[in-house]
């Protein structure tokens, strides 16, 4: 059991996808392992009381290969942003949006998808029951996600959905957050490499 206070939810993004180069929210393609990544990353990462992912494919592959003696589950609540009709496509297909501001940009929802607000708003319930989970186990708790995921949940300790956009967070990157009664409330580390 780790001291009062020192719980974490330690929020890893999945591996790159095999065939980059596409918008890939609710898409499942699979991600490119390779065991070098795997070992750095596994060697840095603070030993967890629970090993959570997204169902994604490229979440489960990534969890595997960095616990590979490990049981993940996986919670439903944790899937990426729905990109809708503009999910699948290759980056230069994307349509422009022109300048929008992160609170507009927070709000826009492509057709047939979600918007970022929406994605907080869905994810904010499991980040707080994965937080009282850390704090009961009185450890770390793993969670193998997207970068929209770990952007929720920074948008949830500011306290702002639109400050959550400013964020880069790279594939196989770390971001680590404190954990308090009221579900992550301080920000250790983003986008650890």
């Amino acid at each position: 059991m780790s001291k009062p206070g020192s719980a974490e939810l330690v929020l890893i993004r999945h591996a790159p996808l095999l065939a980059p180069g596409r918008l890939c929210g609710r898409t499942d393609d699979p991600a490119r392992i390779e065991a070098a990544e795997i070992a750095a990353l596994r060697a840095r990462l603070p030993e967890v009381a629970a090993l959570v992912t997204s169902p994604a494919l490229r979440c489960r592959q990534t969890a595997g290969a960095l616990w590979p003696e490990r049981a993940a589950i996986a919670d439903p609540a944790l899937w990426e942003q729905d990109f809708g009709a503009h999910d699948g496509l290759p980056f230069d297909r994307i349509p422009d949006l022109g300048p929008m501001s992160a609170v507009r940009l927070a709000d826009w929802m492509p057709p047939g998808g979600e918007s970022f607000a929406d994605l907080c708003a869905r994810v904010a319930p499991a980040l707080d029951a994965h937080a009282a989970a850390a704090l009961r186990d009185g450890g770390s708790r793993a969670l193998v996600v997207h970068a929209g995921v770990i952007r929720a949940a920074l948008a949830r300790v500011l306290g702002s959905v639109a400050a959550g956009l400013a964020f880069e967070v790279d594939t196989l990157s770390v971001t680590r957050l404190r954990c308090g009664s009221e579900g992550p409330v301080s920000v250790i580390s983003v986008n650890a490499r």
